[in-house]
C-alpha cells in the first residue's frame, strides 16, 4: 500500500496522462448520472407543477409522500429496483439487472422526489404572485403549469442541482442493481469504495479528486447562470 504522498502523486499522474481506465469509469458515471437527472427532471417538473396548480383528492397525501421520499435511503431504492428487475420479479423478462439501465432507474427513483418537491414549492410561490393575473387572462390549468415552470426556470436550477448532487454521489443503490462489474457497471463512487478496500489508494484518490472537481464545476456554473438570470431579470 502506497503512503499518502506517493498515492497522491500517482493519482495526479493518472489524471494528467488521461489513464484509459480512469476515463472509462468517469464516462460511464456521467452517462448514467446525466441520463437519470434528465429523466428525473422531466418527470419531477411535471409532477411538481401539477401538484402546485391542480386540486384533486389525495393531493396533500402525494405531496407528503414526495417530501418523505426526498430522504429515501439509497439502499432501499436499490433493493426495490433489484426486486423488480430480478429474474423472479415482475420486470425480470427485460433482463436489465446488472446493467447501466438498472442504475439509471435506481437514480431516477432517488432524484425524482427531490426535483418534484422543490418544483412544487417554487410553482406554489409563483402561483401566489400571479394567480389573479393568470386567471384574468383565462389561462387553463395546463397553461398555468407551463407558465409557472417557464417563469421559475432559473429558480428550478436549484432543484436540478440538488438532484445531480444526489445522483453523482450515489453508491448503495447503484452497487446493488449494477453489481460493480468491471467495464460494464463500475462508476466513480463504486470504484472508490472497491479500490479503497483493496488498498489501491491511488486510483481511489484520482477518482475522488475528479468527483469533487465535477461537483464544484457544476455548482459554479449553475450559480453563474442564476446570477446572470437575476441581473437580466432586473436589467
Amino acid at each position: 500500500m502506497l503512503d499518502l504522498s506517493q498515492a497522491f502523486h500517482a493519482a495526479l499522474r493518472q489524471i494528467a496522462t488521461l489513464d484509459p481506465q480512469l476515463l472509462e469509469i468517469i464516462g460511464l458515471s456521467l452517462k448514467v448520472t446525466l441520463t437519470a437527472v434528465t429523466l428525473a427532471t422531466l418527470i419531477g417538473f411535471a409532477i411538481g407543477g401539477i401538484l402546485a396548480v391542480y386540486r384533486f383528492p389525495g393531493r396533500g397525501a402525494i405531496a407528503a409522500i414526495l417530501n418523505a421520499l426526498m430522504g429515501l435511503p439509497p439502499v432501499v431504492a436499490g433493493l426495490i429496483v433489484y426486486l423488480l428487475l430480478s429474474n423472479s420479479g415482475p420486470l425480470g423478462v427485460l433482463q436489465l439487472l446488472y446493467t447501466p439501465e438498472a442504475m439509471i432507474i435506481a437514480q431516477v427513483i432517488l432524484v425524482t422526489p427531490i426535483v418534484a418537491a422543490l418544483t412544487r414549492q417554487t410553482c406554489e410561490d409563483l402561483l401566489e404572485e400571479y394567480r389573479d393575473q393568470l386567471r384574468s387572462l383565462g389561462a387553463s390549468s395546463a397553461e398555468i403549469v407551463t407558465t409557472l415552470l417557464w417563469d421559475g426556470r432559473y429558480r428550478l436550477i436549484t432543484a436540478v442541482l440538488a438532484g445531480f448532487g444526489r445522483a453523482i454521489a450515489e453508491v448503495g443503490a447503484v452497487m446493488i442493481v449494477g453489481g460493480n462489474i468491471d467495464h460494464v457497471t463500475r462508476t466513480m463512487t463504486t470504484t472508490i469504495a472497491l479500490e479503497t478496500s483493496k488498498g489501491n489508494i491511488a486510483l481511489a484518490l484520482a477518482l475522488g479528486m475528479i468527483l469533487l472537481a465535477i461537483a464544484l464545476a457544476v455548482n459554479v456554473a449553475l450559480m453563474a447562470v442564476r446570477r446572470f438570470a437575476s441581473r437580466f431579470a432586473y436589467a
